[in-house]
């Protein structure tokens, strides 16, 4: 793919395995709106639970503690 908005078009989960800027601040609405289950698996926790929660997208933050 040429773009990561291109690789999410009909994937069927986000999986985020980096800490690069450029994946710091997504659209969650563009990013919901392109996988075919709205699903992240992050495994560096970039994201806050409740605002990804907000955007109607399961999150999954692997290693960190539940809250």
């Amino acid at each position: 793919c040429g773009t990561k908005e291109a690789a999410l078009r009909g994937a069927d989960a986000l999986l985020i395995a980096t800490e690069w800027k450029n994946f710091r601040a997504p659209s969650f609405e563009l990013i919901r709106d392109q996988l075919k289950t709205a699903v992240i698996f992050d495994g560096r926790n970039l994201y806050d639970p409740a605002v990804v929660a907000r955007h109607g997208i399961q999150y999954v933050s692997i290693g960190r503690k539940a809250g």
